[in-house]
């Protein structure tokens, strides 16, 4: 129990504390842009991300993987907000962890295994887009001092590491470019510039509604979507921190963790959330990969918003984006577009549309949904071909050796690779190359043997392996 305990929270220590504060600072900005597009007081969207942070930190099922309050769930709750109120928006948040929470109990975590390669590129190269594209209006009207800071940012985030790691090289750029735009009283929009930030701690607070069956008929259809979207990025980046660690995770408790945060966050004042993508990969990329990275970065944006909220303030976006600038062309999969090319056509296409449809809605969820779909029909396209190959046996009977999977797909073409009435006395089908998935398969083999059997024809159906062989039998061939 110790040596778990050791290995899921205090193996990396170090790195983690300072990644976990690298986090925080990153996580303040958007959580106030994030809380302005769903319509709410920044504070909603800050206490979301400490709430959010901490609980996961505990009971998420994928170590160093940051939640918090996210733009995919933000858009999603601008309409409720405005037809309902905050009241209604912290009830719709409970209601989506706890069907976020029957989703784990379900296993719905399983789903993630059914989404193409190609998908998941696509799904990470569009958040890349994504990320960059957000940085931009911070440029609208920017000072000769704003690209400045921002190349400084980029100059310390690329630079430090080749002269030591000993510190995330994101942190120490936030800060001294912190400290430069203080001291020389830099003309540069800020982190107060975007929001009040009030330096209260969140509390407990029951959603103040008149909970009847009606209620839950309205905010039923949001809920639904926010866990949805909630679960799919978080599965999603999951993944990708799979890849990006070389480790597991355990997906259905990340189901189960992502709803029970935001049930807690609910009734602390804070919006729904999910695992955020960008602070993720500054968490892996600064060398944080335990729980506490996780914790920390909640509890000390907690600290920067109670105790640190003046010196918070002063912090220049334009550092902010640097850092922003920096993850999105870390998470862009660069290695995707030398082997665009190379790799199978529909392969490029589901990757493409996943790209553009992410980008285009800025919805996660269709656009994944959309690569699924896309990948599942270029699938059953390529899998819809079945072709036979024929030879006549030393006893004088035709053989017909069908390569190619039997299902719904290929039922009608199969029944038609037969020539009946010209066919010999003995008959011989051989599913040895071939399979039979469905009761469409089963159907169109009993089509094809009462028209041998009604020309008087003997039939025999040779080949089949032990599935194959199940499914036939109980149709009493």
């Amino acid at each position: 129990m110790f040596v778990q305990l050791k290995i899921a929270w205090f193996s990396n220590v170090r790195k983690d504390v300072l990644a976990g504060m690298t986090v925080a600072f990153a996580l303040i900005p958007e959580a106030i842009a994030f809380s302005l597009l769903a319509g709410v007081d920044p504070m909603v969207g800050l206490y979301a991300s400490f709430v959010i942070a901490v609980t996961i930190s505990f009971i998420g099922g994928r170590s160093g993987m940051i939640s918090a309050a996210t733009g995919a769930m933000a858009s999603l709750m601008g309409p409720l907000m405005a037809k309902y109120g905050i009241e209604t928006l912290f009830a719709a948040t409970v209601l989506t962890g706890v069907i976020q929470y029957l989703m784990g109990i379900l296993k719905f975590g399983r789903f993630i295994t059914f989404i193409p390669h190609s998908v998941v590129t696509g799904f990470v190269n569009a958040l890349a887009i994504i990320i960059f594209m957000a940085q931009l209006p911070n440029f609208a009207g920017a000072t000769w001092a704003m690209y400045l800071m921002v190349a400084g940012t980029l100059t310390i985030v690329y630079g430090l590491p080749l002269v030591t790691k000993a510190v995330p090289s994101a942190l120490v750029a936030i800060i001294v470019m912190t400290i430069l735009s203080v001291a020389f009283h830099l003309d540069l929009r800020t982190v107060g510039d975007m929001g009040d930030i009030t330096q209260a701690p969140p509390f407990f607070h029951i959603p103040d509604i008149s909970l009847s069956w009606s209620l839950i008929g309205h905010i039923l259809p949001f809920s639904l979507a926010l866990a949805v979207v909630g679960i799919t990025e978080s599965l999603m980046t999951a993944t990708i921190v799979d890849e990006m660690t070389e480790t597991k995770s355990d997906k259905n408790k990340e189901v189960r963790g992502q709803g029970i945060a935001n049930i807690i966050t609910g009734f602390f004042g804070g919006m729904a959330g999910c695992a955020m993508i960008g602070q993720t990969v500054i968490n892996v990329k600064s060398g944080g990969r335990s729980r506490l990275s996780t914790f920390v970065a909640g509890v000390f944006l907690l600290f920067l918003i109670l105790v640190a909220g003046s010196v918070v303030k002063q912090i220049p976006m334009a550092a902010l984006v640097g850092v922003m600038v920096m993850v999105s062309v870390g998470t862009f999969d660069w290695h995707s577009l030398r082997t665009l090319g190379k790799i199978p056509r529909s392969d490029a296409l589901v990757m493409v549309v996943t790209v553009a449809i992410v980008v285009a809605t800025s919805n996660l969820a269709i656009g994944v949904i959309s690569g699924v779909v896309l990948s599942a029909l270029t699938f059953g396209w390529k899998s819809a071909t079945i072709k036979t190959l024929t030879h006549i046996d030393p006893q004088g009977a035709k053989v017909y050796r069908i390569t190619g999977q039997l299902f719904f797909g290929t039922m009608s073409h199969f029944v038609d690779l037969f020539t009946y009435r010209e066919d010999p006395a003995h008959v011989i089908i051989d599913f040895s190359s071939s399979h039979v998935w469905d009761h469409s398969a089963v159907t169109a083999i009993t089509k094809t043997v009462q028209k041998y059997q009604a020309l008087g024809i003997e039939i025999q159906l040779v080949g089949l392996n032990e599935e194959s062989t199940k499914l036939v039998q109980q149709a009493g061939l």
